[in-house]
């Protein structure tokens, strides 16, 4: 995969644009654009009415703070949603199925995508093969020089970071459901059982205890929940003296399964089959509300700041702010034309706020926060069910094909390296 080194060759390959023509494709609005025909993909001139980041502060350092417009308020969001002018990418766009079989004909003037991706600020680094069904996990543990990427084809493989070559294909015994790292340990979430591993003194280990398949998983404080098939979620802590994961609690009130858990201040969120977000305590471990807004199957949720952020099968993504109440409620509602199955919260390389969103036409779609300006689309031949931020501006993607992608953002948005 050689992450370093293709942040070094994109490096190089920016490196002959000056400052001073840097500074001029910023600024200067595509005329083709303006016109609807621009082809040109990428494009080097701004498919925007406004340079990027005038309705959010931006921030150019490399701590990962956020823009203090998205932790201001909310009156912001939604602003760049509208369509117009304010998209980068219009909705019309799709990749040419003849140049996926290798026999388009019509090459440049081709009226449709020869490409995986458009947009800006952003690059397809490498593609990993191997796993021939869904990629149901991707986990970066520290310390470790690894890649690993879990399927419900029941394998764990592990790649090599810099050769992105895979090293070894671990038979777990039942479909992948989820997987996570916290430090050193890797959890996978399968059939009646978590299985752990340390990555650093190979210690494994199975916890036993949930009902079908376990579809999410999240550490707090050394305790890990468990969001399984029953409805239920299960919380594991860990014993340092003896080094084992004791059970500690069983938190129920879902009616079907929990698909998503998320982790905020002193709360635990919980999304799930049937329609509903829970928000538990994470001192007592009790529910203190139940949000119904979503209509269909709640797939992801994502903390952001003082922000929750939710996508469902009913075609939304939706923001919640707590009130003076101390209860959350709907502060903006994103629709999108397909159901929206994940939800990842990454910086580009600008340090600005991107919401990666997988939707159920094979696409990830690229927002910048609180606008949700659209910044981009990823395609793919099937829907993204795992996305995973990593290191450097590094993204990965793994979707039903079983196909892992590495994806960089770039240094200037206005180049695109293919």
């Amino acid at each position: 995969m050689d992450v370093d080194g293709g942040n070094k060759r994109v490096f190089h390959r920016l490196a002959g644009a000056t400052a001073a023509d840097t500074r001029h494709h910023q600024k200067k609005v595509c005329y083709h654009w303006q016109a609807g025909n621009c082809n040109r993909h990428p494009c080097p001139f701004l498919h925007s009415a406004t340079v990027y980041g005038s309705t959010m502060s931006s921030n150019n350092n490399n701590n990962g703070r956020r823009s203090q417009t998205f932790m201001n308020g909310t009156s912001t969001w939604g602003h760049g949603s509208g369509g117009g002018n304010h998209r980068a990418v219009r909705k019309a766009d799709k990749v040419c199925n003849y140049w996926v079989q290798g026999n388009c004909g019509y090459g440049e003037r081709c009226k449709f995508i020869h490409s995986w991706s458009c947009g800006d600020g952003f690059s397809l680094l490498t593609q990993l093969e191997g796993h021939t069904k869904v990629v149901s996990g991707i986990a970066l543990p520290s310390g470790s020089d690894k890649l690993y990427t879990a399927s419900i084809d029941e394998t764990l493989r592990v790649w090599d970071c810099q050769s992105g070559q895979c090293t070894a294909e671990i038979n777990v015994g039942g479909e992948v459901g989820c997987m996570i790292n916290e430090g050193p340990w890797i959890f996978v979430g399968i059939p009646n059982c978590v299985k752990a591993w340390n990555t650093q003194t190979c210690m494994e280990l199975s916890l036993q205890g949930p009902v079908g398949q376990v579809y999410a998983l999240v550490v707090n404080n050394d305790i890990l929940f468990a969001g399984t098939q029953d409805g239920s979620i299960l919380a594991w802590k860990f014993n340092v003296v003896v080094n084992v994961f004791e059970p500690a609690a069983s938190l129920t009130g879902h009616s079907r399964g929990v698909v998503s858990l998320v982790v905020g201040p002193n709360r635990l969120y919980s999304a799930s089959m049937d329609n509903t977000i829970r928000v538990w305590n994470l001192e007592h471990l009790q529910c203190l509300q139940i949000l119904t807004d979503h209509t269909s199957i709640v797939m992801s949720v994502l903390c952001w700041d003082q922000f929750l952020l939710s996508c469902s099968l009913d075609k939304t993504v939706k923001v919640w702010v707590t009130t003076e109440s101390g209860k959350l409620e709907v502060t903006y509602t994103h629709k999108e034309e397909h159901g929206v199955v994940a939800l990842c919260g990454v910086h580009d390389s600008q340090g600005k706020p991107i919401l990666l969103c997988s939707c159920t036409d094979n696409t990830l779609r690229l927002y910048e926060l609180p606008s949700f300006l659209d910044r981009g689309k990823i395609f793919t031949k099937q829907e993204i069910r795992t996305i995973k931020m990593g290191p450097g501006g590094i993204f990965f993607t793994g979707d039903g094909s079983g196909q892992v992608r590495v994806w960089n953002w770039i240094i200037d948005p206005t180049i695109s390296i293919q």
